[in-house]
């Protein structure tokens, strides 16, 4: 097969050069003079985003649309489907495509070539939703599922949905956010946008719009289709083909997308979707690109013809082939870009553009932008500098203005091309800059160097309690602890009749087979086991005093804790010292060199630990998030601020590998700044050590690095105002101590990977204060993960994948005497690829050189050792693959996969292991589990079982544990909880199970949550513990509101549940242990610390014998017609009324 054939038609101009991002003006100014459709193709992905950013600057805000069709990121032929945001942008561009009339859409150039479905299939399965029509929400269903879309419990991503009774949740492909659709009867009474991550609902709005979840349809009579063509393609058995018989059991295998022929008739291009006075646009290289792609395209194809388990159509079935290019071309007038001198555009910007001068910040000078101002200077035009964030807008100002110059805002390109300002300042990410006779735009990349970027996106910033509540997904067999019976296993939920009234109960599993059902009104008792892993976790036997003997030891422990906490803090308050004072232009520049957009945890977390620091009293702050969200740099803003303010900052972490690492973080990081850093480790020779201790004594030394040696007597500061600890929980006893005497002197900042559950979040309030980094830097998406034993052609599809999106790949290899024989090797079967190595016994020198070669994207294979654990962010690094990962730790490979996913594109994970016979139990029982991590998401539900058990001893140290164990982190927690307060109220912690706890309500009401309402029993589960914590009526309140807005109207029996959890709330305020009643009447249970008065109950059994009298002392019995459920709330609230009053008077 010949490749795509470029010939040269009539319609054809080359024009040319145009330097910088003068491309990108120039065809945003053609659009303005000229409104039309273009298509402007580009060499690759990464040059189709960079585009797709200037013209969205040079458009801005009057031009045309700016549209991006978006490349699937995979390979020709690949195993994978793209992901489902990719397929939304795409499809939202197709269904766009034919009706405008004016637009920019920007394409790589292999995406350029694939065949995709006919116009009218979009069409067909497009629909638009307005309030007031009439719905048959089964026929929609029908329809969505016929037009690819999945039917889950609850929707978070596109081409998702979910129908409860009258309400329909739905996440439109092209959509920005999803939205909920409530019925009245069979006509849509409204719609409404909704946020996935709480799932509450916004504003009301008219009309939603519906577009295909896939390329394909998936309907029964699509699937006959499919298997018809496919028998009529393909020679021999179809059922010994994986696709055929995926396809034909209704389920979409990975990679259908290159079948796609065989769901259609005929097939389209994306020239097919443009009107037909189109203009065709090629960048600089794009011709050469299509080239390259054609022959990549059979070249894969040839490799994998073979596999009769996934027969392969022809590239022309899939590709546009031979000679079909250009004839489509000829369709199209047709501009190509070039970069040589070459046609005319006289009174256009060819001409006059001339290539962008490199203004390099040197950060050693006394000026580090002098270049900079010079060219500000010496040009004859105006000057625009585009800063990447608000932020480092603020920087360079304060950079700038020593030099004299003052920079004026303008919002967007258009205010400044008509304006009359000689030096103005604005926020767009646009990589290249532009310099014309008389107009100059001055981009950060030009300051900086080309720094690789995520794509900015607002992200909503999740609750923490919301997290920790996701966290509570059960699965049947889970160890939980119930207050009052100990650790069992989780059963389920079950529907239990007693009394004539439904009930769920929750269902535990103790020793001996016994069987605890749980009432969900009481799942306040029952937590989640965590404190070992499930298999270890302990399994108590009921009735037996094993597990009082155990709490109690717990509560006891518990009480020691809150006493010394309290006694910290009393210190900590009676200590002040001078706040530190800091040059906010130099902090400014300091955070500009962050190379990332902070999210607004991150945000947060530094603005409070800027306030501690700046405060009258110590600062002891806790720092908490995942994996890769932005610790470290929280850490590194308080070292700036600490040392500008005079003070001297030691960073203790507990190991001699993690010393180093962050040494060279921070001295990479401190490295423009006149700041000393130095490292105290077993790595660092005698004599290195004993002259770093002598400038630490004398104040030389601004920040040190070290293990536990910096606690040792010996290591004398001059002016110690800053103690870092990461990972706090690893440190020995007697280090504790030595660590509470600095808590009550210092400034103490923490730094953990490890969840925290929400009660202790309360216990520790105010106590040491903690700062939640729970929101996922900008797109992040779970990692894919896969294991596999080493495979030429899978670890060199792995590469090019990421390669060709523009990407660049760790290759992590523990063993340095063969890391070059890998390399050498992965350079053979990645021809092209250039790659470097990386590892510890390298010179210092030579490895910050690889790594900035690495980081500025002067290669794209970096093999390594575990030096990358926590070494350069580099969001454009989205492959990884870890060889020999049997050898790895849970938490090891975690912290390594944290290293990729960060950024908007689809992050894999390779794990290459040996055969599975050749490894340990443990070790694949511990690949299996981080397989299954990954698939749950991002953010605090990443973290492994290794980080949610070494939590148990991260805030409290290291005395409690075994207790922790014995009753789980969450139980320890709300005793530490009790303890806190009872102290704080002087009064000593009761250490059996407080009265409160036990408090049981019973009307005989059938009280919960229909299956019919809430269908998915783990969301049901949740729902009935958040319930059942709710603290006061108002989040009870809230939490009806959230779920009427999600399910609909509350049912009888729900309604019946919420009014049992308010009465309950009041019946424990006022010590009552038990409240019974019936249709005839009921009895109340009074607990030995209950505020009721006596006086108050005895005019009652006085005045009204027949229907209220006292058994045994406690007990108040009432005899009440109450047969309607309202009647018995009604009475019961009458009756509280009573016994209050007084008591409040």
């Amino acid at each position: 097969m010949s490749a795509p054939r470029l010939s040269a038609p009539v319609a054809e101009r080359r024009i040319g050069p145009f330097p910088g991002s003068a491309g990108a003006l120039w065809m945003a100014e053609l659009a303005r003079k000229e409104p039309l459709p273009r298509l402007i193709i580009a060499a690759d992905a990464r040059a189709a985003e960079r585009l797709e950013t200037e013209l969205a600057f040079y458009c801005a805000p009057d031009g045309p649309p700016v549209l991006h069709f978006p490349d699937w990121e995979t390979l020709p032929y690949d195993l994978f489907s793209p992901h489902q945001d990719i397929l939304s942008r795409r499809i939202e561009t197709l269904y766009r495509l034919p009706d405008l009339r004016s637009a920019l859409v920007v394409v790589p150039a292999n995406t350029l070539l694939q065949r995709l479905p006919p116009p009218a299939f979009v069409t067909a399965h497009s629909l638009i939703l307005r309030t007031g029509e009439r719905l048959d929400p089964h026929v929609l269903r029908a329809r969505l599922e016929a037009a690819g879309y999945r039917a889950v419990s609850q929707v978070m991503e596109h081409g998702e949905f979910a129908l409860r009774g009258s309400l329909m949740d739905l996440y439109p492909m092209g959509s920005r956010e999803p939205y909920r659709i409530d019925l009245l009867d069979d006509e849509i009474d409204s719609i409404r946008p909704f946020d996935p991550e709480t799932q509450r609902s916004q504003e009301v709005i008219a009309e939603v719009r519906i577009l295909p979840a896939r390329e394909f349809p998936f309907d029964e009579e699509a699937i006959r289709q499919f298997r018809q063509r496919y028998r009529e393609r393909f020679e021999g058995n179809p059922q010994t083909s994986l696709i055929y018989r995926e396809i034909s059991a209704g389920h979409t295998p990975g990679g259908i997308e290159y079948y796609l022929p065989l769901f259609f008739d005929a097939t389209a291009t994306l020239f097919d979707y443009l009107p037909g006075h189109s203009q065709v646009i090629l960048e600089p290289g794009a011709e050469a690109a299509l080239q390259e792609v054609w022959e990549q395209i059979q070249n894969r194809y040839e490799q994998r013809r073979h596999d009769l388990e996934r027969p392969l159509l022809p590239p022309d079935a899939l590709f546009l082939a031979s000679g079909e290019l250009a004839d489509v071309f000829a369709r199209f007038e047709r501009i190509v870009l070039t970069d040589t001198a070459n046609g005319t555009d006289a009174a256009g910007i060819a001409g006059r553009a001339q290539t962008p001068p490199v203004l390099r910040r040197n950060p050693h000078a006394p000026r580090p932008l002098e270049d900079l101002a010079r060219f500000i200077h010496d040009f004859k035009g105006r000057v625009l500098i585009a800063a990447e964030s608000p932020g480092q807008r603020e920087a360079l100002r304060d950079e700038l203005r020593p030099l004299g110059l003052r920079p004026e805002s303008c919002a967007h390109w258009a205010d400044f091309r008509d304006g009359t300002q000689p030096l103005a300042i604005t926020v767009a990410p646009v990589e290249r800059g532009l310099v014309l006779d008389d107009l100059a735009v001055v981009s950060e990349s030009q300051l900086s160097g080309e720094r690789p970027r995520p794509r900015a996106r607002k992200v909503a910033s999740r609750d923490p309690a919301a997290i920790i509540r996701d966290l509570t997904d059960l699965r049947p067999g889970a160890p939980v602890v119930h207050e009052e019976h100990g650790v069992g296993r989780y059963q389920g939920l079950q529907l239990i009749e007693t009394g004539g009234t439904a009930a769920e109960f929750l269902v535990l599993a103790y020793a001996g087979d016994d069987k605890l059902y749980v009432p969900v009104a009481n799942l306040h008792l029952v937590s989640r086991y965590t404190g070992a892993d499930p298999e270890h976790a302990p399994l108590h036997r009921l009735g037996s005093d094993q597990w009082e003997k155990a709490r109690r030891k717990a509560a006891e422990r518990a009480h020691d804790v809150a006493v010394e906490l309290l006694e910290v803090q009393a210190r900590r308050a009676a200590q002040k010292r001078t706040p530190v004072a800091f040059d906010a232009a130099a902090y400014h520049q300091f955070s500009a060199a962050f190379p990332f957009e902070e999210t607004a945890d991150q945000l947060q977390t530094i603005d409070a630990v800027i306030r501690d620091l700046t405060g009258p009293n110590p600062m002891d702050r806790v720092v908490c998030g995942d994996v890769g969200f932005g610790k470290t740099e929280v850490a590194m803003r308080a070292a700036f601020i600490a040392v500008h303010g005079g003070r001297q900052v030691a960073i203790l972490v507990p190991t001699t590998l993690l010393a180093e690492q962050h040494f060279r973080n921070f001295r990479d990081r401190f490295a423009d700044w006149p700041v000393r850093v130095e490292g105290l480790s077993r790595l660092r020779s005698a004599k290195e050590q004993k002259q770093a201790l002598a400038a630490m004594a004398e104040g030389q030394v601004d920040i040190v690095i070290g293990t536990h040696k910096l606690l040792s007597s010996e290591v004398r500061f001059k002016d110690l105002g800053l103690v870092i600890v990461d990972e706090e929980h690893r440190f020995g006893v007697r280090h504790k101590e030595r660590l509470k005497q600095l808590r009550a002197e210092v400034d103490l900042l923490t730094l953990t990977a490890t969840p925290i559950p929400r009660t202790l979040n309360m216990s520790l309030a105010g106590l040491r204060d903690l700062s939640i980094i729970a929101t996922p830097p900008v797109e992040r998406m779970a990692v894919q993960t896969f294991s596999n034993e080493w495979n030429d052609v899978l670890i060199q599809e792995a590469c090019l994948r990421e390669i060709k999106r523009g990407g660049q790949v760790f290759f992590v290899h523990n063993e340095i005497q063969d890391i070059q024989k890998i390399a050498d090797r992965l350079g053979a079967l990645v021809p092209g690829a250039r790659v470097l190595i990386a590892h510890g016994q390298m010179p210092e020198r030579e490895l910050e050189q690889v790594m900035l070669d690495f980081y500025h994207r002067r290669a794209n294979i970096l093999v390594c050792t575990t030096i990358i654990e926590s070494g350069i962010d580099i969001p454009t690094a989205n492959t990884i693959l870890i060889h020999c990962a049997d050898h790895f730790g849970l938490a090891q490979l975690h912290q390594l996969r944290g290293r990729v996913g960060r950024s908007h594109h689809r992050a894999y994970c390779y794990l290459i292991v040996p055969p599975r016979k050749a490894m340990t139990a443990d070790a694949v029982k511990r690949l299996e589990a981080f397989e299954a991590l990954g698939a749950l998401g991002s953010g605090f539900s990443l973290a492994t079982q290794d980080l949610e058990i070494r939590g148990a001893g991260e805030l409290l140290g290291e005395g409690q544990s075994g207790h922790i164990q014995e009753v789980g982190f969450g139980l320890y927690s709300d005793l530490l909880e009790r303890a806190v307060q009872a102290l704080k109220r002087g009064e000593l912690p009761v250490l059996d199970s407080p009265a409160e706890a036990a408090t049981t309500v019973d009307l005989r009401l059938p009280a919960l949550l229909p299956a019919t309402y809430v269908p998915d029993v783990d969301l049901r589960l949740i729902l009935y513990k958040r319930i059942a914590v709710a603290r006061d009526e108002a989040a009870l309140r809230a939490l009806q509101v959230e779920l009427i807005d999600r399910f609909g109207l509350l049912p009888e029996a729900a309604q019946h549940l919420f009014a049992l959890a308010e009465l309950k709330l009041r019946v424990a305020g006022l010590g009552i242990r038990k409240l019974e009643a019936g249709p005839a009447g009921g009895r109340m249970v009074f607990g030995p610390r209950t505020t009721v008065e006596p006086a108050r109950i005895l005019p009652l059994i006085q005045q009204q014998p027949r229907q209220y009298r006292l058994e045994g002392g406690d007990t108040l019995r009432f005899t009440l017609p109450m047969a309607a459920p309202q009647d018995r709330f009604t009475q019961v609230d009458a009756l509280l009324d009573h016994l209050v009053s007084r008591t409040q008077n």
